[in-house]
């Protein structure tokens, strides 16, 4: 299993906001977006070669009891459920990020689940913008998500750009929530952008749609602690 990093940080996103956490970032992703932060684990995905029974031996010495998996993407990699059964005998919380466009059965505490807007789309592209805008969303996967008893909390995090994008966010809660309800305090807007001033820019607006809906806003806190640095 290739690691981008592994680092002991503050949660910034979503419902753990501010828990100290150890992240584990898996290198490796089958999306393109345009906006992506980490490069390095999807564009160009980069990093060491490691075992399961390594990257728990990192794991056990971490003074945090939360455990975060994401990358890239963590579902596409054969290994996810060895290296969850060893987490979880390490007594860890788990959460796992994920695009939501596959599936495997693992279980986990949180499922961090960001269904990919079309603002995602790297139009630029020739050769990612299609394939990304065919993978990007996937009704039969985000339903399992939805319904899985393998899964303890959930949360659906979408990326926001501009006002507009919240057609986009209102059709597929109301398309899912035909099949399962979708509660709105499980909902997280966050402001796209790897610098305070355009998350706080995108912030001002965005907090009163979340006021409207009942919906949460993400600030994404790393960013304003620590910029968009890797290892945060």
């Amino acid at each position: 299993m290739k690691i981008a990093e592994m680092f002991y940080s503050i949660q910034g996103e979503g419902k753990l906001t501010g828990v100290p956490s150890f992240f584990i970032r898996i290198s490796g992703c089958n999306l393109r977006c345009r906006w992506c932060d980490t490069p390095y684990s999807s564009w160009d995905p980069t990093g060491e070669n490691m075992t399961v029974s390594e990257i728990l031996n990192h794991a056990a010495k971490q003074p945090s009891r939360h455990v975060v998996i994401t990358g890239g993407e963590p579902m596409m990699h054969g290994q996810l459920p060895e290296l969850v059964a060893g987490l979880k005998n390490l007594g860890r919380h788990i959460t796992i990020e994920t695009a939501g466009t596959l599936w495997q059965d693992v279980p986990m505490n949180l499922a961090s689940i960001s269904p990919k807007l079309s603002n995602s789309t790297p139009t630029d592209n020739p050769t990612w913008s299609p394939i990304h805008d065919q993978r990007r969303l996937n009704r039969d996967v985000l339903e399992t998500f939805a319904r899985s008893n393998l899964i303890g909390e959930r949360q659906w995090k979408f990326v926001i750009c501009k006002p507009g994008d919240m057609q986009e966010v209102d059709a597929l809660l109301a398309s899912l929530s035909e099949a399962v309800p979708i509660n709105p305090a499980d909902v997280i807007l966050m402001p796209e952008g790897v610098t305070a001033e355009a998350i706080q820019a995108r912030g001002s607006w965005l907090a009163e749609i979340c006021r409207e809906r009942g919906f949460r806003f993400g600030m994404r806190l790393h960013i304003l602690l620590y910029g968009n640095t890797r290892g945060t």
